[in-house]
Protein backbone atom coordinates (compact mmCIF):
# COMPACT_ATOMS: atom_id res chain seq x y z
CA UNK A 1 0.00 0.00 0.00
CA UNK A 2 2.87 2.40 1.06
CA UNK A 3 4.62 1.62 -2.15
CA UNK A 4 1.64 2.40 -4.35
CA UNK A 5 0.76 5.75 -2.65
CA UNK A 6 4.59 6.46 -2.95
CA UNK A 7 4.74 5.53 -6.89
CA UNK A 8 1.29 7.71 -7.16
CA UNK A 9 3.09 10.97 -5.54
CA UNK A 10 6.59 10.56 -7.41
CA UNK A 11 5.01 9.90 -10.71
CA UNK A 12 3.07 13.65 -10.17
CA UNK A 13 5.76 15.47 -9.07
CA UNK A 14 8.50 14.51 -11.39
CA UNK A 15 6.94 16.10 -14.70
CA UNK A 16 5.88 18.96 -12.35
CA UNK A 17 8.97 19.79 -10.84
CA UNK A 18 10.91 19.17 -14.27
CA UNK A 19 8.56 21.71 -16.06
CA UNK A 20 8.81 24.19 -12.92
CA UNK A 21 12.26 23.91 -13.48
CA UNK A 22 12.50 24.72 -16.79
CA UNK A 23 10.29 27.37 -16.84
CA UNK A 24 12.44 29.09 -13.79
CA UNK A 25 15.77 28.91 -15.99
CA UNK A 26 14.01 30.04 -18.74
CA UNK A 27 11.57 32.16 -18.13
CA UNK A 28 13.86 35.52 -17.97
CA UNK A 29 14.11 35.00 -22.36
CA UNK A 30 10.24 35.70 -22.31
CA UNK A 31 10.20 38.96 -21.47
CA UNK A 32 13.16 39.91 -23.92
CA UNK A 33 14.42 37.42 -26.64
CA UNK A 34 11.12 35.68 -27.02
CA UNK A 35 9.03 38.45 -27.17
CA UNK A 36 11.51 40.59 -30.41
CA UNK A 37 10.73 37.33 -32.17
CA UNK A 38 8.01 37.50 -35.17
CA UNK A 39 5.37 35.48 -34.23
CA UNK A 40 3.14 33.42 -35.71
CA UNK A 41 -0.16 34.43 -36.26
CA UNK A 42 -1.54 31.22 -34.76
CA UNK A 43 0.45 32.03 -31.97
CA UNK A 44 -1.40 31.68 -28.27
CA UNK A 45 -1.82 34.14 -25.33
CA UNK A 46 1.27 33.72 -22.77
CA UNK A 47 -0.96 33.13 -20.28
CA UNK A 48 -2.34 29.59 -21.82
CA UNK A 49 0.91 27.57 -21.62
CA UNK A 50 1.32 27.57 -17.63
CA UNK A 51 -2.13 25.85 -16.96
CA UNK A 52 -1.97 24.00 -20.32
CA UNK A 53 1.52 22.18 -19.33
CA UNK A 54 0.85 22.25 -15.52
CA UNK A 55 -2.58 20.13 -16.58
CA UNK A 56 -0.31 17.82 -19.58
CA UNK A 57 2.32 16.95 -16.08
CA UNK A 58 -0.45 16.24 -14.19
CA UNK A 59 -1.85 13.47 -17.21
CA UNK A 60 1.26 12.40 -17.92
CA UNK A 61 2.09 11.91 -14.14
CA UNK A 62 -1.02 9.64 -13.62
CA UNK A 63 -0.31 7.94 -16.68
CA UNK A 64 2.92 6.92 -15.68
CA UNK A 65 2.11 5.79 -12.31
CA UNK A 66 -0.86 3.16 -14.22
CA UNK A 67 2.62 1.95 -16.04
CA UNK A 68 4.98 1.59 -12.83
CA UNK A 69 2.42 0.26 -10.97
CA UNK A 70 1.83 -2.98 -13.57
CA UNK A 71 3.92 -6.41 -13.07
CA UNK A 72 7.43 -6.22 -13.45
CA UNK A 73 8.08 -7.86 -17.14
CA UNK A 74 10.00 -6.53 -20.53
CA UNK A 75 6.97 -4.29 -21.82
CA UNK A 76 7.07 -2.49 -18.52
CA UNK A 77 10.60 -1.34 -18.38
CA UNK A 78 10.27 -0.74 -22.35
CA UNK A 79 7.75 1.98 -21.47
CA UNK A 80 9.54 3.27 -18.74
CA UNK A 81 12.29 3.63 -20.43
CA UNK A 82 10.38 5.61 -23.10
CA UNK A 83 8.76 7.68 -21.03
CA UNK A 84 12.12 8.77 -19.38
CA UNK A 85 12.99 9.66 -22.77
CA UNK A 86 10.41 11.25 -23.87
CA UNK A 87 10.30 13.36 -20.39
CA UNK A 88 14.05 14.42 -21.18
CA UNK A 89 13.62 15.51 -24.76
CA UNK A 90 10.57 17.54 -23.36
CA UNK A 91 12.87 19.04 -20.42
CA UNK A 92 15.71 19.91 -23.01
CA UNK A 93 13.00 21.94 -25.44
CA UNK A 94 12.97 24.74 -23.30
CA UNK A 95 16.46 25.27 -22.66
CA UNK A 96 17.11 24.61 -26.10
CA UNK A 97 14.40 27.01 -27.32
CA UNK A 98 14.46 29.96 -24.95
CA UNK A 99 17.43 29.41 -23.11
CA UNK A 100 20.35 28.66 -25.66
CA UNK A 101 17.86 30.58 -28.19
CA UNK A 102 18.68 27.59 -30.67
CA UNK A 103 15.15 27.80 -32.71
CA UNK A 104 16.30 24.81 -34.78
CA UNK A 105 17.72 22.76 -32.89
CA UNK A 106 14.91 23.04 -30.70
CA UNK A 107 12.53 22.35 -33.71
CA UNK A 108 14.65 18.68 -34.12
CA UNK A 109 14.04 18.16 -30.24
CA UNK A 110 10.75 18.49 -30.51
CA UNK A 111 10.34 15.89 -33.61
CA UNK A 112 12.30 13.53 -32.35
CA UNK A 113 9.92 14.40 -29.54
CA UNK A 114 6.99 13.56 -31.47
CA UNK A 115 8.22 10.38 -32.40
CA UNK A 116 8.74 8.99 -29.06
CA UNK A 117 5.62 10.25 -27.58
CA UNK A 118 3.73 8.54 -30.55
CA UNK A 119 5.79 5.27 -29.69
CA UNK A 120 5.21 5.53 -26.35
CA UNK A 121 1.59 5.97 -26.86
CA UNK A 122 1.56 2.51 -28.19
CA UNK A 123 3.71 0.76 -25.41
CA UNK A 124 1.38 2.09 -22.86
CA UNK A 125 -1.79 1.22 -24.69
CA UNK A 126 0.04 -2.82 -24.75
CA UNK A 127 -0.09 -2.37 -20.94
CA UNK A 128 -2.89 -0.10 -19.68
CA UNK A 129 -5.06 1.65 -22.66
CA UNK A 130 -5.71 4.08 -20.10
CA UNK A 131 -2.02 5.12 -19.20
CA UNK A 132 -2.44 5.50 -23.25
CA UNK A 133 -5.46 7.90 -23.74
CA UNK A 134 -4.13 10.05 -20.53
CA UNK A 135 -1.70 11.16 -22.80
CA UNK A 136 -3.33 12.03 -25.61
CA UNK A 137 -3.65 15.60 -24.64
CA UNK A 138 -0.31 15.59 -24.29
CA UNK A 139 0.49 14.29 -27.75
CA UNK A 140 -2.16 16.45 -29.72
CA UNK A 141 -0.33 19.75 -27.73
CA UNK A 142 3.32 19.07 -28.83
CA UNK A 143 2.09 18.68 -32.25
CA UNK A 144 0.69 21.89 -32.33
CA UNK A 145 4.24 23.13 -30.61
CA UNK A 146 5.74 21.41 -33.49
CA UNK A 147 3.95 23.25 -36.10
CA UNK A 148 4.68 26.32 -33.74
CA UNK A 149 8.03 26.32 -33.45
CA UNK A 150 8.64 25.41 -37.06
CA UNK A 151 6.47 28.68 -37.52
CA UNK A 152 9.01 30.85 -35.62
CA UNK A 153 11.94 29.06 -37.38
CA UNK A 154 10.79 30.12 -40.52
CA UNK A 155 9.71 33.70 -39.83
CA UNK A 156 12.95 34.32 -37.57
Amino acid sequence: MFRSIFKFFAALFVPLALGYIAGQYTSAAVPTWFASLNKPSFDPPGWMFGPVWTLIYILMGLSFFHIWIKPRIKERTVAKIIYLIQLALNFAWSFLFFYYQDIGLALIDIIVLDIIVAIMLVKFYQLKPTAAYLNIPYFLWILFATVLNAAYYFLN
